[in-house]
């Protein structure tokens, strides 16, 4: 077009190119078109700047949105609700959402209203946050003004409650919609499942199940995958492998995530050729096994007692083309600890720094306890020193077995003041905590 001269590119044509380039994720081509715009005489629109701040927001690339959104008004181009939606929303993925609430009130004393996507980013936001009772305030103000909350509105609402452990206000909330006739999806009933299988409620998550069902609604993996999980985590290993089954039958098929939690079900609860067999049957579905598969077939063999095997398929994951995390060495270092290996754990401590994996506070944590729980009490002194100096504290658990070793006089003594110069508030009346909340498997 533009080297035939006859037909030049108009706004709408340089607003479709940079469209594209944003949907493909390449902004900065996006800003190159909107720089050579600036150059010609066909001058950039607020459409234009729109759709590359929003582009920046998504990708959390938000100095330079707010860089060009500051270089749009100087050049006289007013922002509009789209604009400042797109803002609140880069912000809000950054957790800042009393600055998101600041823009808000600008665009306010700009006559520029809301609409119901600017509430709904909001709402979504703060109840990310446990403040339901702030997004509460949110909705009243949309209804004040008019704007009628939607199913996502709803949605963001009853994943707020279901944060916070609240199921029956959830369930309120999941029935107001309902009652308003607003298109109640597979989503919807995924939030409501994922709120009752994290507070172990299974039954009412079942129920669920069988309602979306009735109401012919095709539950999706997410569905199964919760579900699953939630099974496996109150020990039902039989239901969790029933579902595996009927969401095949439903033509939904398993995915790498699904395969991942029943392998970890079903090691933790000690049925470890039963997991072995599900993963030579994904093997078979040509499916490819990451380093969570490995990681959680690592920690069944470590807790069957079968270190040996796990060393094994520890050291040849670099021939699968994989390389072990922190959460692979840790669980690696726990199998070695609980083993006795301890100076094989120690090696594999320096080994993950070597190749550019450091450790972190619970590699640091499940090692000490380790050698604590060996005797290896002349070179715990040492590890307690580097956790602290990387910046890292002992947790409850830690903390108990260190103490007491100090009252025993096993360990040196400064250790307790240094623990504490790096904001480790020692409490003993508080240290008898549940152990399990601690426990390496849950890292």
């Amino acid at each position: 077009m533009i080297a035939g001269g006859n037909c030049q590119p108009s706004v709408v044509t340089y607003g479709t190119l940079v469209k594209g380039f944003c949907m493909k994720g390449n902004n900065s081509a996006a800003i190159q078109l909107l720089r050579k715009m600036e150059e010609g005489a066909c001058k950039p629109d607020l459409v234009v700047y729109n759709t590359i701040i929003n582009s920046l927001c998504k990708d959390k690339l938000l100095d330079d949105a707010l860089n060009l959104f500051s270089e749009m008004m100087c050049k006289g181009i007013a922002p509009n609700v789209i604009t400042y939606t797109s803002l609140i929303h880069g912000i809000c993925k950054l957790g800042e959402w009393k600055e998101a609430v600041r823009l808000l009130n600008e665009m306010v004393s700009k006559n520029i209203f809301p609409d119901v996507c600017t509430f709904n980013v909001l709402v979504d936001t703060i109840c990310k946050e446990g403040m339901v009772l702030e997004a509460e305030g949110v909705v009243e103000m949309m209804i004040q003004r008019g704007i009628e909350p939607d199913t996502v509105t709803y949605s963001s609402l009853m994943d707020g409650y279901c944060l916070r452990g609240e199921m029956s206000k959830a369930r309120k909330v999941f029935k107001l919609m309902l009652s308003k006739g607003l298109m109640v999806d597979v989503i919807c009933y995924n939030a409501l499942i994922n709120g009752y299988c994290k507070h172990k409620m299974m039954d009412e998550a079942m129920r669920l199940l069988r309602e979306m069902t009735r109401k012919g609604l095709v539950p999706n993996n997410v569905t199964y995958n919760t579900l699953v999980d939630g099974c496996c985590k109150v020990g039902k290993l039989g239901d969790a492998q029933q579902l595996f089954s009927e969401m095949q039958a439903c033509c939904q098929l398993p995915d790498v995530q699904t395969y991942a939690i029943l392998l970890d079900g079903l090691c933790k609860n000690q049925q470890l050729s039963t997991a072995i067999q599900l993963f030579k049957e994904m093997e078979g579905k040509k499916l490819d096994a990451d380093i969570v598969i490995y990681s959680i077939l690592i920690e069944g063999l470590c807790l069957a007692g079968k270190i040996e095997s796990a060393m094994v398929l520890f050291h040849g994951l670099s021939s699968r083309g994989l390389q072990p995390n922190v959460r692979t060495y840790t669980i690696m270092t726990n199998g070695l600890c609980i083993g006795g290996r301890t100076s094989e754990a120690e090696k594999l401590l320096t080994e993950m720094e070597d190749k550019g994996c450091p450790p972190d506070d619970c590699m640091y944590n499940v090692i000490i306890r380790g050698f604590i729980n060996n005797n290896e009490t002349v070179r715990v002194t040492g590890l307690i020193q580097q956790m602290v100096e990387k910046g890292f504290s002992a947790d409850a658990w830690t903390t108990e077995l260190i103490v007491d070793l100090l009252g025993k006089d096993k360990v040196d003594p400064a250790l307790l003041p240094l623990m504490q110069k790096e904001n480790y508030e020692l409490n003993l009346p508080q240290l008898k905590l549940n152990r399990s909340s601690d426990h390496p498997n849950k890292h």
